[in-house]
């Protein structure tokens, strides 16, 4: 059994999750609309990804006894000037959600749930794995440039990710 706190977070953790889905999902959205089909395949299959993390912390509060909440979702920003101000995006809000769950690991440290702490300890993989990846595309942008065939290829090498 968790602690009426910690299971409090967990449900933050899980909307913060949710919104992760449908930021990825309206950028994928502005993405598809502006002809970027390979970033537009890579940001929606991120969304699933996303979201399969919310469904991991909402099953982990049910089998620890806590109520699964899903709270009101932000509506995203689907409105961009460049895919790579869309990527910029994206990697600032993973260090969001890097900070949420360093915040998570912190707390069930504080309050001895060894239990919840092992459970965050995947989180704090996945969340490194994402800071390299959208790291490491924005990185591609530095390399190719978006000039003249630039976004061409950036789009591609992005849509190669999401296979």
């Amino acid at each position: 059994m968790i602690s009426k706190e910690m299971t409090k977070r967990l449900n933050q953790q899980i909307t913060l999750e949710m919104y992760s889905s449908n930021i990825y999902l309206a950028m994928s959205g502005w993405c598809a609309y502006n002809g970027l089909n390979g970033s537009a395949s890579f940001l929606k299959n991120h969304s699933k990804e996303e979201l399969s993390h919310a469904y991991k912390l909402f099953d982990y509060i049910s089998e620890t006894g806590g109520l699964a909440e899903v709270d009101t979702i932000e509506k995203p920003n689907n409105s961009f000037k460049s895919l790579h101000e869309v990527f910029e995006a994206t990697y600032k809000h993973e260090l969001i959600v890097s900070k949420s769950i360093f915040e998570l690991v912190d707390f069930a440290l504080n309050e001895k749930d060894y239990s919840t702490f092992n459970f965050l300890q995947w989180y704090i993989s996945e969340q490194h794995e994402e800071e390299k990846l959208f790291k490491e595309i924005l990185d591609k942008f530095e390399i190719i440039k978006t000039d003249g065939r630039g976004l061409f290829m950036i789009d591609r090498e992005i849509g190669q990710l999401a296979n």
